[in-house]
């Protein structure tokens, strides 16, 4: 079947046609290609494969396979063939990530195999800013340092769990986990407002490519919600992110989750598009 099939796994000497491919959506695709960026395009190194799809000697569509599943620019016949490579090798990522269309089809495909689903996010809009917010930041929200893990690694478990609705630290005792969320900090960002000991407000810049930076485990602690803090924390993040790290700053939040949303509109942040994620 893989002999005939017009996928094939990528490398280092498609370089220049994957990324061109990537910057025609510098906003929508800039997880893969800040995964991309940081460890190139060998599997060896990136820890997952990238299948290309290809029509006429072009690569046409993209799939990151790794710990997500990523369709970018499948159209119909890309996602039937991303389908039967993926049903072939059997599930190994922890999520299907991307495109409605795309996603919704790799997912009809898949579920008869891999199903079923632990949950699934049918609309999560993106959104992104790429000014000045609109709100006053709150001068509290920091970069935190590296001697703060042992306060933010709670809190970011906590973010997670809440969240995706399995802790991160079910399957290795929380080794990788806390290995990620030590690398954001000393990388600079990771960001938090910290009082006496906890943390009032958090959230990392987790994507970052030259073209725009993904916001991720945006949380306030449970008992100080309703205040505000999310509002004027995301504005702090926001002004850090474009004056030091990308000129434009996105993320995705759930259909469902009407306070975030409102939250960052009233930062600045516009909805420009929407994905879905199939969780296991």
């Amino acid at each position: 079947m893989l002999r005939t099939s017009p996928i094939r796994v990528l490398g280092e000497r498609d370089r220049a046609e994957v990324y061109a491919l990537l910057d025609r959506d510098p906003v929508g695709n800039v997880f893969v290609a800040s995964r991309l960026r940081a460890a190139g395009l060998d599997p060896a190194r990136l820890g997952a494969e990238l299948w290309g799809y290809v029509e006429h000697d072009a690569i046409t569509a993209l799939c990151y396979a790794g710990a997500n599943l990523v369709p970018i620019n499948a159209g119909p016949e890309a996602v039937r063939h991303f389908a039967s490579r993926a049903r072939w090798q059997g599930r190994r990522c922890s999520s299907i990530v991307g495109p409605i269309p795309a996603v919704t089809d790799l997912w009809r495909r898949l579920a008869p195999y891999w199903g079923p689903a632990r949950a699934i996010r049918a609309r999560q809009p993106v959104m992104a800013i790429s000014q000045e917010p609109e709100v006053p930041a709150d001068p509290l929200v920091r970069r935190v340092r590296p001697e703060e893990l042992g306060i933010l690694l709670p809190a970011s478990i906590a973010m997670f769990t809440e969240e995706v609705g399995v802790p991160p630290d079910a399957g290795d005792g929380g080794a990788l986990y806390r290995a990620r969320v030590e690398e954001l900090i000393r990388m600079g960002r990771a960001f938090a407002r910290i009082e006496d000991g906890r943390v009032v407000f958090k959230a990392e810049v987790g994507a970052v490519t030259p073209r725009a930076c993904q916001v991720q485990g945006v949380w306030v602690h449970p008992e100080l919600r309703g205040r505000g803090h999310s509002v004027a924390g995301m504005a702090a993040v926001v002004r850090f992110a474009l004056a030091e790290i990308a000129p434009t700053v996105t993320l995705y939040v759930n259909d469902f989750n009407t306070p975030a949303r409102a939250a960052y509109r009233r930062v600045g942040f516009q909805e420009i598009d929407e994905v879905m994620s199939v969780l296991f």
